[in-house]
């Protein structure tokens, strides 16, 4: 019983953490940056 507590705990925090990672990808992504693409548009191969 014991473990399982732990283990729900360590899996919240988890999906926490998931959930911050992939809400700050969808703002950088509002705001013109991207993965695939650093903003200097000088290095920029025409990948877009």
């Amino acid at each position: 019983m014991k473990g399982a507590i732990g283990t729900f705990i360590v899996l919240v925090i988890f999906v926490m953490i998931v959930c911050l990672v992939i809400r700050s990808m969808i703002r950088d992504k509002k705001n013109g940056k991207s993965l695939s693409c650093g903003g200097d548009c000088s290095k920029c191969k025409g990948c877009n």
